[in-house]
């Protein structure tokens, strides 16, 4: 009888074990984590991009100067559209705001979701998440980014006169390339400034606004086709602008703060206020 009990008291001590155990291993189960639709993902010298949920990178044509996409026929199938149902409804990672980002119909009838105003696009040639061979590719396309401080932009000039200038200024039909916001919006040097020293804006609120100073709070992402060293700050009434090559960047006041106008390259004729890119010369001193 005393045997018959040891026994059995052993096999339900055994079965509490077992019980314990099973329970345990349960517990430790990870309960596997769905990706955000929207991504930032660390890459290297390219800092944080914009990926898909599969880790699949996004990029900016900066030939969409205005609020389209220009890719068109067999510029897609090197640059799929990045399309989603809905963007209000994306899940997204900690730094992105559903509020940037917004869907378009384009010319083909089919819809694209773009980020600040730019549509995004993937690169065929990037086969693996985290690839980012687009990068620079035809000097045209660059990865998403959250935190460009200045873009690019390729487009016609257009200036206030309503006629179509060329980079040097003299009228005609020509694609230019120039620094933009990260919004797409135009930044303009003033011809009679020097290095590093602003001669247009005086604190007042009505002379002021007709060009704007770009102000910015700190140098964080620029195009890789760009040298972060040419870019700087200085202080204006208290306020801290940008500059390029040593020239003062400003807005356009009648540009109205909307992404592909060049009204200020014909004010008050072309050339006082020049829109700036790599070929600009650097501001004297």
């Amino acid at each position: 009888m005393k045997i018959f009990s040891i026994t059995r008291m052993l096999f339900l001590l055994g079965a509490l074990l077992a019980v314990t155990v099973s329970c345990s291993d349960d517990d430790g189960e990870e309960t596997p984590v769905t990706p955000n639709d929207i991504m930032l993902k660390e890459n290297g010298s390219l800092g944080k991009v914009l990926t898909d949920k599969n880790g699949k990178t996004l990029y900016f044509f900066t030939k969409d100067a205005g609020n389209t996409s220009v890719c068109t026929g067999p510029c897609l199938a090197a640059w799929p559209v990045f399309s989603v149902a809905n963007p209000a409804s994306l899940k997204l990672d900690a730094g992105l705001k559903a509020s940037d980002f917004a869907n378009i119909t384009r010319t083909d009838g089919a819809t694209q979701t773009t980020y600040k105003g730019w549509p995004l696009y993937y690169f065929a040639n990037d086969a693996a998440p985290g690839e980012v061979k687009g990068e620079g590719v035809n000097n045209a396309w660059y990865v998403a980014k959250t935190k460009y401080t200045v873009m690019l932009s390729n487009a016609q000039l257009v200036g206030n006169d309503g006629k179509s200038y060329k980079a040097d200024y003299t009228e005609g039909i020509a694609e230019s390339q120039f620094l933009v916001d990260s919004l797409g919006r135009t930044l303009y040097a003033f011809a009679r400034d020097s290095s590093m020293n602003n001669n247009w804006t005086t604190n007042d609120p009505n002379h002021d606004a007709t060009w704007p100073i770009y102000e910015v709070a700190s140098i964080d992402e620029i195009p890789s086709a760009l040298d972060k060293t040419q870019f700087g700050t200085i202080t204006v009434f208290g306020k801290k602008q940008l500059t390029y090559k040593g020239w003062p960047l400003y807005y356009f006041g009648a540009d109205a703060m909307t992404k592909g106008m060049t009204k200020g390259v014909s004010v008050p004729r072309p050339g006082v206020w020049p829109i700036v890119n790599k070929e600009s010369p650097i501001a004297p001193k």
